[in-house]
């Protein structure tokens, strides 16, 4: 459509593609843009300094397509650099963890809410501040799963040893007795059947993605910038590829996935 606005999202890697999905679900008539750093992933083992230095690069790489929104489809981004952005750029920025932390307080029944991301987004604590801002009743527990992004990027996600690595990584959440969990990182959805099978029944998990969907729908809603027809046209870049990562790509979208390369460091 003649004048359509993108909007942009960006990842560290190819989770944020879950997040494109939801978008293309819940807003089919939206051109996205999207940017995934696969050469410098994973972003949760990273300083703050230099997680917003990247999503800066990024940002300004989306700016050159008039992008109306940007989604931070990455939850160490959205931990650390979502307020710099927020104050930097001209659009409206949307992260994952208010979202999430907004829908695992819907859910909880028991006010007990678990949640498991990368090393630098449990760090932060930026889950626990927004679900107790939400409602200070809610005991949060955290836990850093650092090697569950490997695993998805490595296409690693059917390997016997993802079960173990789970079991271990959701103990303390686990043994806290909670009864929803949020998957505070978007690759984590590639996982999500192998979590919920470590999990149980009895808990609950959080699309931290999906929730970050239906907030870009009411900002968009509330900015009278919404899409309603057309065909748009979906483009992808990265800042590094191979056939693992494609394939991965394919997976979490649903669809095959071609990506551009772009020196991001450039920007």
């Amino acid at each position: 459509m003649a004048g359509m606005r993108p909007i942009g999202v960006f990842d560290s890697g190819v989770g944020g593609l879950t997040v494109v999905r939801a978008l293309s679900g819940r807003l089919p008539g939206e051109e996205i843009v999207y940017f995934g750093d696969t050469a410098r992933v994973p972003y949760g083992t990273k300083s703050a300094q230099l997680v917003i230095k990247y999503s800066m690069q990024i940002a300004r790489f989306l700016q050159k397509f008039e992008v109306k929104l940007i989604v931070v489809a990455c939850n160490t981004a959205s931990a650390l650099a979502l307020d710099y952005l927020a104050d930097s750029l001209p659009i409206p920025v949307v992260g994952v963890i208010v979202p999430g932390a907004e829908a695992a307080c819907r859910m909880t029944g028991t006010s007990r809410v678990g949640v498991i991301g990368t090393p630098s987004t449990v760090r932060s604590r930026a889950y626990e501040r927004e679900i107790k801002r939400i409602d200070p009743r809610v005991d949060v527990t955290s836990a850093a799963c650092p090697l569950f992004v490997p695993i998805v990027e490595a296409g690693y996600s059917k390997h016997p040893a993802a079960r173990l690595i789970a079991e271990d990584h959701l103990k303390p959440v686990l043994d806290a007795g909670i009864d929803t969990l949020v998957l505070g990182c978007t690759h984590y959805p590639l996982l999500k059947g192998l979590i919920s099978d470590v999990a149980g029944d009895s808990v609950t998990l959080v699309d931290s993605g999906e929730a970050a969907a239906e907030a870009v729908e009411r900002a968009l809603e509330q900015c009278g910038l919404a899409e309603s027809g057309g065909k748009p046209r979906h483009r992808f870049y990265s800042s590094d590829t191979d056939s693992v990562t494609v394939e991965v790509a394919r997976r979490f979208l649903g669809v095959p996935v071609e990506f551009e390369l772009v020196e991001i460091e450039r920007y």
